[in-house]
């Protein structure tokens, strides 16, 4: 089944929060990405329905990832291009 990008994303950051075991979290997210703390909130829950490569930027910023390793994830190899 093809995801949705707001999903795949959204599923990406709950991925990283998860492997962090603890270390990471929402708020420490938002800090360290410039981003608000209910913005990367509603990216997790899946309650964006469209999101800003810039705020995608950032939070790969904030994670000290490269936007390579961030959509490196299987999780999008099957976008909904209708989306």
């Amino acid at each position: 089944m093809k995801r949705k990008i707001v999903e795949a994303v959204a599923e990406k950051i709950n991925k990283i929060i998860k492997e962090s075991n603890g270390t990471l979290t929402i708020n420490k997210i938002a800090s360290k990405s410039c981003l608000t703390q209910s913005t990367v909130q509603h990216i997790a829950e899946k309650s964006y329905k469209d999101i800003k490569l810039l705020t995608i930027v950032r939070l790969c910023d904030g994670l000290g990832l490269g936007l390579k390793d961030f959509f490196s994830d299987e999780l999008f190899s099957d976008i909904d291009r209708d989306d």
